[in-house]
């Protein structure tokens, strides 16, 4: 008996309770747009850092569905980065991703208002991105790298330990950045309780990387520590066949490298970082203001070993070494 009452009012009952599932449609509709802004090289696989994708998937966002991310490679040119933040701006995206310091410096330099997440940079308090760790303060949040310079005193350390007979030890390093002269100053500091001397080459070019091979061998050298900087990254092929050319145990602090057939890397867990600052982002795109979002620093690090390189050297890895190893390429 109640069947006439619904028929007769069913378009109303139909009325209300479209409302809500057309908002719930168009919600579901939106395809937010990130910019990601990076100094390196496109990828040969295309796309963006694989942990931040797959975080952000994980998070609901899917690329061709929700997401849509505009990517601006600025391949180890420094200069090229005002004008692909200012791009970014124009496309007026939800956030701007950066990736290492000198983009988020562009970024922040081309936009007070769009949000920007680092997704790995050096200090930001250092470098004037955010006020505080604690309230950035700003348009700036997200995730540094920088777990402190006495890193790269510790990975001279740990080559020391794996290869005891080392006293010459060549550093690829860039004076452009804050970090690495800081980082610098730190392995000089711990050089002498290690038996070590230093020939640290300042290489901001491919004609200046060319010439510290030079240096290096010149000061024969017997290792060679390499920064994560972006000339170091974009060049990394070359480094490579320098150091396997003479035969030279090196240390990174990049994994990528070890598994192109460095010896060894100690540095943050760079998977971390870029997952990491997905969280950001999703935290953003929900509402939340850079300022009241405090920076996030490293918290877990990465040793990772070649043994193949280091079979090829004539290196047996000490126990000590090897049990400590977060990952080991055979």
């Amino acid at each position: 008996m109640h069947l006439p009452w619904i028929l007769t009012v069913g378009g109303l009952v139909l009325a209300c309770c479209a409302a809500p599932l057309v908002g719930e449609a168009q919600q579901a509709a939106k395809v937010y747009r990130i910019g990601y802004l990076t100094l390196t090289p496109p990828p040969p696989s295309g796309g963006v850092s694989p942990p931040f994708r797959d975080a952000l998937r994980e998070l609901g966002y899917v690329e061709g569905q929700n997401l849509l991310i505009e990517a601006r490679y600025a391949d180890a040119t420094v200069g090229r980065l005002p004008s692909l933040a200012a791009e970014l701006v124009q496309l007026q995206v939800d956030v701007i991703v950066t990736i290492g310091t000198p983009p988020v410096k562009a970024a922040k330099e081309a936009t007070t208002t769009i949000p920007i997440v680092m997704a790995g940079s050096a200090d930001p308090v250092e470098h004037g991105l955010v006020e505080s760790l604690a309230h950035p303060g700003g348009n700036v949040t997200g995730v540094t790298h920088s777990p402190g310079p006495e890193i790269a005193a510790k990975g001279l350390q740990l080559l020391k330990e794996l290869v005891p007979t080392l006293k010459r030890i060549g550093v690829l390093w860039d004076s452009s950045g804050i970090h690495e002269g800081l980082s610098l100053e730190a392995q000089r500091q711990a050089a002498g309780g290690l038996g070590l001397t230093l020939t640290a080459v300042d290489a901001k070019t491919l004609s200046e990387l060319t010439a510290a091979f030079e240096t290096m061998k010149h000061a024969r050298v017997e290792g060679v520590f390499v920064f994560p900087n972006f000339i170091n990254f974009k060049h990394e092929q070359l480094i490579l066949d320098f150091v396997t050319t003479h035969r030279l145990p090196s240390m990174f602090q990049d994994d990528d490298a070890v598994k192109d057939g460095g010896l060894l890397s100690y540095y943050t867990n760079w998977t971390d970082v870029r997952r990491h600052a997905a969280i950001y982002v999703d935290q953003v795109l929900k509402g939340a203001k850079p300022r009241d979002l405090p920076v996030a620093r490293p918290t877990t690090f990465k040793l990772v070993i070649n043994l193949k390189t280091a079979k090829a050297l004539g290196l047996t890895i000490p126990p000590s070494v090897l049990a400590r190893a977060d990952e080991v390429f055979q």
